[in-house]
């Protein structure tokens, strides 16, 4: 089998396994409890805080262990906007993951907020302009994604942040699918607060983590026994915690050996994501690449094929041997075309033509090769049928 569906999860690095197992095993104390155990629970927790905190270039204070990236959106967007004396506006943009765009109507429903959506370019880019004309004096939040889940085009996280700055306001950037391709740290996006999920960058499923400044005044949405310096109560996942730590210092690893001025592993996977597209432009007839030509995570290669059915393709892809997917893994199933693409100005019906492939450092050109003559198999099959 060859898996191409990276952007959905990413296999656990065994680095970041053997680093939890002792916590899963003789090491199984609760790190609140005062006794050798505890101790040595709460010790690990703390160097993993650590070593996360130096990876996202804050203080061990200001990272909270969540259970997974949709938690840590969900903290940073409702614990944000009802902990905020500032207004109750909030904005985002229509090609937000559904936990942001959930969290949000959330509050609209709840709480009384007010929400208002940035329009995007054709490409998936966050319109500047008309960002700045609609952030207010009572706009508590902002939130975005630094690179889109399923197109795979990257924002101008730092333009975005300096625009809400200037009106005072606060950004939360949802990190979940640029970490390890970008830079994610707050600083590098102009961002307060940065979601990280677990399992897109070699932990397991189940642990995240949010970034989020010190001054903001987060309301939690757990309440308890007040772990997390009281932004999140629950006994902590102390196991996951050091498997995620482990995982993002391997990407710090990655990143550092990569030769001066030659290749990095990013690089490499996007001369790869590039052969992917030009060879399926290349043997497909009227397949459209979707989302940004330049300003595209090294990751992602996303495709319309019309006149086809983007389920169907999927199902002739993966009896070839590939596997990949229509989109967002959270969205799978539904009968509804993509929101994302809607929004990019795609057809309802091209829009359910969907196909996305996404690639890791672990990804090889003759795996890339097979994928294009799959997909050019499978829609030729398809388009025969009509």
């Amino acid at each position: 089998m060859i898996y191409l569906d990276h952007a959905a999860s990413s296999p656990v690095r065994p680095e970041a396994l053997q680093a939890m197992w002792p916590y899963l095993t003789g090491e199984f104390g609760n790190p609140s409890s005062h006794h050798a155990l505890g101790d040595s629970a709460s010790r690990a927790l703390a160097d993993a805080r650590a070593r996360l905190a130096t990876w996202f270039g804050v203080r061990p204070a200001e990272v909270t262990f969540t259970s997974g990236g949709t938690e840590a959106i969900n903290l940073a967007i409702k614990g944000i906007a009802l902990g905020a004396p500032r207004g109750r506006h909030i904005v985002t943009t229509p090609i937000e993951h559904e936990a942001t765009l959930e969290s949000v109507d959330f509050l609209r429903r709840v709480h009384g907020f007010e929400v208002s959506y940035v329009p995007v370019d054709a490409t998936g880019r966050v319109d500047l302009a008309a960002l700045a004309a609609l952030v207010r004096p009572d706009t508590s939040l902002v939130t975005v994604m630094a690179a889109n889940n399923e197109v795979g085009t990257i924002q101008n996280c730092a333009a975005i942040g300096a625009i809400v700055h200037a009106a005072g306001s606060v950004l939360h950037v949802d990190a979940v699918q640029a970490a390890g391709w970008l830079d994610v740290t707050p600083d590098a996006l102009g961002a307060d607060a940065v979601s990280l999920s677990g399992h897109k960058v070699g932990a397991p499923k189940g642990i995240g983590a949010l970034a989020a400044r010190s001054r903001l005044r987060i309301e939690p949405l757990l309440h308890g026994g007040g772990q997390e310096r009281g932004r999140r109560s629950g006994t902590e996942n102390v196991a996951f915690a050091v498997a995620l730590a482990t995982a993002v210092g391997l990407l710090s690893e990655s990143a550092a050996d990569a030769p001066a001025g030659g290749a990095s592993e990013s690089a490499g996977v996007a001369l790869l994501r590039d052969h992917l597209i030009e060879g399926i432009e290349t043997t497909v007839p009227g397949a459209v690449v979707t989302g940004s030509r330049e300003h595209r995570l090294p990751s992602i290669a996303s495709f319309l094929f019309p006149g086809t059915s983007g389920e169907a393709v999927l199902l002739g892809l993966e009896e070839r041997g590939v596997v990949s997917s229509s989109g967002s893994a959270c969205a799978a199933g539904s009968d509804e075309p993509s929101p994302v693409l809607l929004a990019l100005g795609v057809s309802p019906q091209d829009a359910q033509t969907a196909v996305r492939f996404s690639l890791s450092p672990s990804s090889t050109l003759d795996e890339v090769n097979a994928a294009v003559a799959a997909t050019a198999d499978a829609v030729a099959a398809l388009t025969q049928l009509r």
